[in-house]
């Protein structure tokens, strides 16, 4: 049998994990034609086929199947071993993943990473922005950020930034239009922007008054999966949108959107951080936790 590299193997879970080639390259930094040839290569030192490659997927063989089951927990031991002598840095080093959706990722995480990465300067960070839920671990995450009904039991969770609040919002020529609702009762003789979760269900808008609560399922004829689109929607006098405060605010301040049904506000919990309980954080995470921990997250406006 040829020589066999550690890389190699590493690779082809990428791959399968990514669901081919060019995701794969994409993750780890290189061309598709580099991972391709590392592929080859550990085929070749194995003397058996691993991957079924199509046009369109790429997916494991049999023997590729029995190896992946084998190797995704010898390499997360492996990777366990690399966090454990990295303790003994005293420069935290190395790349940290974190998968959170858009919001978060736009009015917490950018502010937080940026000043940590000016001091913590040999850390390579690395952020997707995704509203899925997803399993972080076996998508190759150290980190993921959700609200704290979404987290698994073995998740370690960390708040992160203040809680949250949403804004009722529509333009100043809708409601000349169509009319001002004073309670979420009237929403429905309203053009809702609605919202739908990666998962295919619609965003719930939920109010109380602090007597009275209720949850509306929006109706519109506009339905997104973003809140950037969202706020585009309303701002264009589509109709009246749910968004977060943080995107909201600077354009109610500026009147381009009035923000509707101040009363019935509801108290949200913040977003959490979470990583799994049953790995030992490298120094790189440990720091970035340690530093979230502390950090003054009213200078991020």
């Amino acid at each position: 049998m040829n020589v066999l590299r550690l890389d190699g193997f590493d690779a082809f879970v990428a791959i399968v994990r990514c669901g081919g080639f060019r995701a794969a390259a994409v993750e780890r930094g290189v061309s598709s034609s580099a991972l391709s040839q590392t592929i080859n290569s550990l085929e070749e030192a194995l003397g058996i086929r691993l991957l079924n490659r199509t046009t369109r997927s790429v997916s494991p063989t049999e023997a590729g199947q029995r190896l992946l089951d084998r190797l995704a927990p010898a390499l997360a031991d492996i990777r366990l071993a690399i966090a454990e002598v990295d303790e003994l840095r005293d420069t935290p080093t190395g790349t940290l993943r974190i998968n959170a959706p858009a919001p978060a990722v736009d009015h917490l995480l950018c502010p937080l990473v940026f000043d940590f990465m000016e001091i913590y300067r040999a850390v390579k960070i690395e952020i997707i922005s995704d509203a899925a839920v997803i399993d972080i671990v076996e998508q190759g995450f150290d980190a993921g950020v959700r609200f704290g009904k979404q987290l698994a039991q073995d998740m370690i969770a960390v708040p992160l930034g203040p809680s949250l609040r949403y804004a009722i919002v529509a333009s100043p020529d809708y409601l000349e239009r169509r009319g001002t609702p004073e309670t979420p009762h009237e929403l429905v003789d309203h053009d809702c922007i609605r919202r739908r979760f990666p998962g295919g269900t619609l965003v719930t808008w939920r109010f109380t008054d602090g007597s009275e609560e209720l949850d509306v399922t929006p109706e519109g004829r506009l339905t997104l999966n973003s809140a950037h689109n969202e706020l585009q929607a309303a701002l264009a006098g589509k109709g009246v949108a749910h968004v977060l405060d943080d995107y909201a605010k600077p354009h109610i301040e500026s009147g381009l959107l009035v923000e509707l049904l101040v009363g019935w506000r509801p108290s949200l919990p913040s977003w959490f951080l979470y990583y799994p309980n049953r790995r030992l954080p490298s120094a790189a995470m440990r720091a970035f936790l340690d530093y979230m921990k502390s950090y003054k997250w009213d200078a991020t406006g």
